[in-house]
Parts: C-alpha cells; sequence; structure tokens
C-alpha cells in the first residue's frame, strides 16, 4: 500500500476520517491497517501534515475550525474533553463568545501545543462529566459553566454566565447547585452559590438581608422591608425596601433577581412600577440582586447618593 487510493480503500478509513474531520492518530491509524510506512510515504509527499508526533491531519491543507477541536482531544491522554467556552459554545450557547480552543486534561498530562489551544490541567478529570457530541469528547453543560465561571478574574462575568446557561435553557438551576456540590471548594465559590438560589428564584429573602447588611456595615440607613402600597388600580403592592425620607419623600429600592430578566416578568415589572406612581414624592430603582455582593461600593455609592441627597 502506497498510494493514496490504496488507503481510500482501507474499511474504516473513510468512516474516521469524516468524523474525526480529517484527524487522526497514528495509532488508530495501526488499529486499520495503515502501516507507520505507509504514514511516512504520505508525509513525504505532502498528501498528509504532520500536527504532532502522534497526531495527523489527513490532507495538507489547512485544519478547519472542526479539525482543531480534534487535534485537541487526540493530542492529550484520555481522559479529556473539549471544555469551559468551548464546550459552552457547542451545547448551544450564544452571545458569550471567547477565543481560542479550551481542553481540559488530566493535571500533568502531556499535550500537544498550538497556537490558540488553551489547555487546562485538572486534578478531577472525572469521565462521569463528558459526553460525546457527533463523536467529539466533550464536558457536560454544567461542568463547563461551573468551570468557566471559577476560572473568571470577574465575579460578575462568572455570576452571569450561570443566569445565561440557565436563561438559554442549556441546563437548571439544581444541575448547577448539584455541580458546584460535586467539584467543592472553588473560586467565587459562596458567589455562584448565592447567584444559583439567586436565579432559582428563591434568593429574594436573601438579597434582602444583603441589602440590609450594606446598609448598616457602611452607615447607611436601614430601609423598611416588604413595605405595603396601593397602586393606581387599588391592588397592595410589597416593595422589598423602603426608605421615608426628610419632606415626605421616599425611596424604593426593587431588588431583582435573574427571573425578573425573563420577558413576561419584565414587562409586568415596568408596569408595576408605573403603577405604583412617581407623583407622590417616590424614587424607585431597581437593583440587580448579584450585584449587592459582586459590586457592593458601587451598590452604596448609588443609595447614598439618594438617601443622604
Amino acid at each position: 500500500m502506497t498510494g493514496s487510493r490504496e488507503v481510500h480503500r482501507v474499511p474504516g478509513f473513510a468512516r474516521l476520517r469524516a468524523e474525526q474531520a480529517f484527524v487522526a492518530t497514528r495509532a488508530q491509524l495501526r488499529a486499520l491497517g495503515i502501516t507507520p510506512g505507509h504514514v511516512a510515504t504520505q508525509l513525504r509527499a505532502r498528501r498528509w501534515t504532520q500536527v504532532s508526533s502522534d497526531v495527523v491531519l489527513l490532507h495538507n491543507g489547512p485544519p478547519t475550525a472542526r479539525s482543531e477541536l480534534w487535534i485537541a482531544v487526540l493530542g492529550a491522554p484520555e481522559p479529556v474533553a473539549i471544555g469551559s467556552w468551548t464546550a459552552l459554545a457547542l451545547h448551544g450557547l450564544t452571545g458569550w463568545p471567547r477565543p481560542g480552543v479550551h481542553v481540559v486534561v488530566r493535571r500533568g498530562a502531556r499535550t500537544v501545543r498550538r497556537a490558540g489551544l488553551v489547555v487546562h490541567e485538572s486534578r478531577r478529570p472525572a469521565p462521569e462529566d463528558i459526553v460525546r457530541l457527533d463523536a467529539l469528547p466533550v464536558h457536560r453543560v454544567e461542568r463547563c459553566a461551573i468551570d468557566a465561571a471559577a476560572w473568571q478574574t470577574s465575579a460578575r462575568t462568572a455570576v452571569g454566565l450561570l443566569a445565561a446557561v440557565v436563561q438559554q435553557r442549556l441546563t437548571t438551576p439544581d444541575r448547577l447547585g448539584e455541580q458546584l456540590d460535586r467539584v467543592g471548594k472553588v473560586r467565587f465559590h459562596r458567589l455562584l452559590r448565592a447567584g444559583i438560589a439567586d436565579i432559582r428564584g428563591g434568593a429574594d429573602a436573601l438579597s434582602e438581608i444583603d441589602l440590609v447588611r450594606l446598609c448598616r456595615s457602611h452607615g447607611l440607613p436601614e430601609p423598611r422591608r416588604q413595605a405595603r402600597r396601593q397602586d393606581a388600580r387599588g391592588r397592595t403592592r410589597y416593595l422589598d425596601a423602603e426608605w421615608r425620607l426628610p419632606g415626605g419623600r421616599r425611596l424604593v429600592v426593587e431588588v431583582d433577581g435573574v427571573g425578573h430578566m425573563e420577558v413576561a416578568r419584565w414587562y409586568d415589572d415596568l408596569l408595576r412600577d408605573a403603577e405604583l406612581g412617581q407623583g407622590d414624592g417616590t424614587t424607585t430603582i431597581r437593583l440587580p440582586a448579584s450585584a449587592l455582593r459582586v459590586e457592593p461600593r458601587r451598590v452604596v455609592a448609588i443609595l447614598a447618593r439618594h438617601l443622604l441627597a
């Protein structure tokens, strides 16, 4: 077997080539009966391209984006998986593009090194976290999301990412919580836990507690919580926080969890504010719940400006 035509007739070769985006290891080729000598012949004739000592590109052109994914996973020992931002995009996450191909390998594993390849070494490779997308080993959404969040330098980005994967219906808050429990102590663990509760819709009381603590710790007056008001239609409404200020003024703060970003909830919230009205000296502001934990100084500055005006 010396020519390219002969190799195309090897049983299983066409399937392997199509499945792995024209990328294969020498071991895979040997298993099909393609000898090291034949591989060397194809490389010398420049029909194939050597990527690393063990990985071969089965054509002589530039690798496609899909080929780069296979190069990443075939260039490292198992267990290995496409993870973090790259895997989230494969699962369907939109609006959060990140450069490079992110691959997760066992700590200390030797991997192929290429421009644009981002290698994350993990002490918990957890083969049970790996699924197959068109044969490509990829981490489950929950593992990808928690990993990507914990690897951020910004807590705001970390919490926002978890909200995005739930909003785009890629997973649920409960599954994210289970994954966070499994991984143990990671960066932003407390904030991620609170963020997941917020996304679930069970953090309204927690957010109000955070607001009161924030006021206490910065010397600001504490609000009344769950104050009752009548809207323009005569219905009773409950406000997250209310301050009665000199001159008959009132400041109302609504702490919104991620659930308020859903279209129907957002629509109702805006009408609710309009119905409560501003003609009685009331100022209403809305704050994201995560901001109380992620950007407390910014929140304090906003409150102080209104309360001390």
